[in-house]
């Protein structure tokens, strides 16, 4: 068992604690579209090194590996990191997703893409759309008077008509537009004149220095009501009936190439009379072009889409505004002139990620003074205060542009992208020191870069569930997935805001793009609206998990990372590994989220993942099964010590999500002897859950992690320690695990 022989918690701990703070550093590829929770490439490369390398972890992890022939899976590909690791170290590699936005994703990944060309048709688009549509992103600098400075962002406030009155409302919530930590001075909105005031003291803000009304932060819009300024009747918010939102411009921050060098902080402006008739340009220009590359799909109901239906939203192309449709319209056009399918099929992948950026859900982020694409939470957030990115970019030379979200920022990830799938690197820290490691002799791609006689890698990426996959039996050395965590990401549902665009634009013959949405009743996710629930998640789990574990060689490992607040989100896998006949030979823990990341940020819950790794036949050391409450808050002290060697102080989130690894493990343990493949999945559930009832519980343990046990030593185990075989017809060496800090 090498993954639990030799997988070096402390060491790929703190690699992926580093790459998960700004993960398109340490792993390009993952800017080749937004994904949701991807999981650290360094984590999978460590897994794969410590299953099929012959050398030490520390020092495979740095050095070349060719690992031709063996053949790896992932049945939730999503993403794609399990199989991009896999690839990039010369696997064959099969993935499967019900998705085929995940599919079409991964296939852009994997699939080498001649740069020369890419870069060629790329500017070719932007040079197009700047002639067209760039005169609508200048703004006049009110410093130097210079017409030609870039607009950065654009924003914009909600409005509805009174219900008393009949005048219009801005539904402000505050007037801080930003504060004075990346600018000189805050900035807040005068709500009776509009002009923009820059304060040093926010709390004490003065009197507009135009009209020399009071200054406030807070705004009259707050929990659904607002007031009306002039009548002061109390309207509610939002109103679907209404249809969708309207908007208006209250204020810009641009960027000035004349100033800039001389000028501290950044540019605000109120938008002059100009800024307000460009739009109106941009809205006639629109009407004479007409939009037949513009989806006019539906929003279906759902769990996260019915918050855009409550806010008057029928249609997608209800959440751009018509200066993003029109620059959407004519990039789509130019786009689809290019011959070259792999170009065409990069640059549809480029519009598609640009997407999450041009439309009218971004929001303005008032610290960081950037904009919040529409992901930045794993659902659609529908704020009172808009963020209109410049839909070209402001490239500013070194492949570095000013601002977020337009074309030149997409293009030039991308470019990094691929890049690193020809020349990958891995990043070695030495002190504070970072340093960049080039691994000369992989690569990611069905093909190497410039070396026509290289023979292909074995790749197929499937659009289908993997309950349906067509795997011969015992062909497979390995099986890597980041499943489903239950009912954490509507996949399906966030995905349709860019595969109803794909759609229109990807070759008609393509199969995965014929249905008008990517939900799929057979998605594996808890939804009320789809009254998907944990039945069906696990009979789906468990249906995926006897495939591959029927296509696994015998002995070689099913290894998933899983993370959840609630340990009965564990019963459904522990249901799917015993169903397939699998033990579950270790649980260990790494970092795989990003602490600071919007979507979880001050919740609890934990960074780490726990990796479960099965098996069908093997050893286990006598001393991880443990029997009392004490054994086991030993082995959690011995994952928290050397999760601290790699850097991480564990939260109490942290804490629970390794307990119910340990606690899972051990109960699959237990239970595998007697387990009956033939019972109703509620009665398996039921079983599952006595089975972890039975065991000491959370309380205990966490009573049991005192400041006094977490003094005692790390446990280290003797070399000949004892064992317990599982399974029938081992194929593993009976040499005993070793879990020293190398562990």
């Amino acid at each position: 068992m090498s993954i639990e022989k030799r997988f070096d918690i402390p060491f790929i701990s703190a690699l992926a604690l580093r790459e998960k703070q700004i993960q398109q550093n340490y792993r390009p590829i993952i800017a080749v579209h937004k994904w949701f929770a991807r999981r650290p490439g360094t984590l999978f490369r460590g897994l794969l090194l410590a299953e099929f390398s012959d050398r030490p972890l520390r020092e495979a992890f740095y050095t070349s590996n060719d690992l031709r022939g063996f053949a790896i899976a992932d049945p939730f590909m999503g993403g794609g990191t399990p199989l991009i690791e896999a690839n990039r170290v010369g696997c064959n590699v099969t993935g499967y997703d019900i998705n085929p936005m995940a599919c079409w994703i991964v296939n852009r990944e994997i699939e080498h893409l001649d740069l020369r060309a890419y870069r060629k048709a790329a500017e070719k688009l932007v040079c197009g759309l700047e002639k067209r549509i760039g005169s609508f992103y200048r703004t006049r600098c009110l410093k130097c008077g210079s017409p030609e400075a870039h607009v950065k962002y654009f924003l914009w406030v909600k409005q509805q008509t009174c219900r008393g009155c009949g005048h219009e409302i801005d539904l402000f919530s505050g007037y801080l537009l930003a504060e004075d930590r990346r600018h000189t001075e805050n900035v807040l909105i005068c709500a009776t004149c509009g002009d923009l005031n820059g304060v040093k003291d926010r709390k004490q803000p003065g009197p507009c220095k135009t009209c020399g009304s009071p200054l406030s932060l807070a705004g009259p819009a707050k929990r659904n009501r607002c007031a009306c300024h002039r009548c002061g009747m109390i309207n509610t918010y939002a109103n679907a009936a209404a249809g969708a939102p309207r908007h208006r411009m209250f204020a810009m921050e641009y960027h000035c190439r004349h100033c800039k060098p001389t000028h501290q902080g950044r540019f605000f402006k109120r938008p002059d009379e100009n800024d307000l008739l460009n739009y109106g340009r941009a809205s006639a220009r629109l009407a004479e072009i007409g939009t037949p590359h513009v989806p006019d799909d539906k929003i279906l109901p759902g769990d996260e889409t019915d918050r855009l239906i409550r806010w008057g939203y029928r249609k997608y192309r209800e959440m751009f505004n018509d200066r993003q449709i029109l620059g959407l319209e004519l990039s789509c056009r130019t786009i689809a002139e290019e011959r070259d399918e792999r170009v065409r099929n990069a640059l549809i992948t480029n519009l598609s990620d640009l997407l999450r950026y041009q439309n009218m859900l971004c929001r303005y982020d008032t610290m960081a003074l950037k904009s919040l694409d529409i992901f930045s939470v794993h659902g659609f957030p529908v704020g009172l205060i808009q963020c209109e990115s410049n839909f070209l970019g402001i490239a500013n030379g070194g492949g570095v542009s000013v601002g977020s979200g337009g074309w030149s920022n997409i293009l030039e990830k991308y470019v990094k992208a691929k890049t690193y799938c020809d020349a990958p690197f891995e990043t070695r820290h030495e002190g504070n020191r970072k340093i960049q490691v080039p691994i000369k002799d992989e690569w990611i791609g069905d093909r190497k870069n410039g070396d026509a006689a290289a023979a292909p890698r074995g790749v197929r990426l499937l659009c289908q569930s993997a309950t349906s996959a067509d795997l011969p039996v015992g062909s497979l050395d390995g099986v890597f997935t980041d499943p489903p965590y239950f009912g954490n990401v509507q996949y399906a549902e966030l995905m349709d805001f860019c595969y109803v665009w794909v759609r229109k634009m990807v070759d008609p013959g393509n199969p995965a793009f014929h249905l008008p949405s990517t939900r799929n009743a057979d998605e594996l996710t808890g939804n009320v609206t789809m009254e998907r629930g944990l039945d069906h998640f696990t009979e789906g789990m468990s249906a995926i998990f006897r495939n591959m574990a029927k296509a696994l060689k015998p002995g070689k490992p099913l290894a998933f990372t899983y993370h959840h607040n609630r340990l009965e989100a564990y019963h459904p896998v522990m249901v799917a590994i015993l169903d397939a006949g699998l033990t579950c030979s270790a649980s260990i823990p790494c970092p795989a989220e990003m602490g600071a990341s919007i979507h979880i940020s001050g919740t609890g819950s934990s960074i780490v993942d726990t990796v479960l790794v099965c098996r069908s036949t093997g050893v286990i050391p006598r001393k991880w099964l443990t029997e009392t409450p004490e054994q086991l808050v030993a082995l959690i002290l011995d994952d928290l010590e050397k999760l601290k060697m790699g850097g991480l102080e564990p939260t109490r989130g942290d804490i629970r999500c390794i307990i119910y690894g340990h606690l899972a493990r051990l109960a699959i343990w237990r239970l595998r002897a007697a387990w009956d493949k033939t019972l109703t999945v509620p009665e398996k559930l039921a079983i599952v859950a006595a089975e972890l009832g039975r065991g000491p519980a959370l309380e205990t343990i966490e009573h049991h992690l005192t400041e006094e046990a977490a003094q005692a030593p790390l446990l280290c185990y003797a070399i000949r320690e004892e064992e317990i075989p599982f399974g029938e017809g081992s194929d593993l060496s009976s040499d005993s695990l070793s879990m020293c800090s190398n562990f």
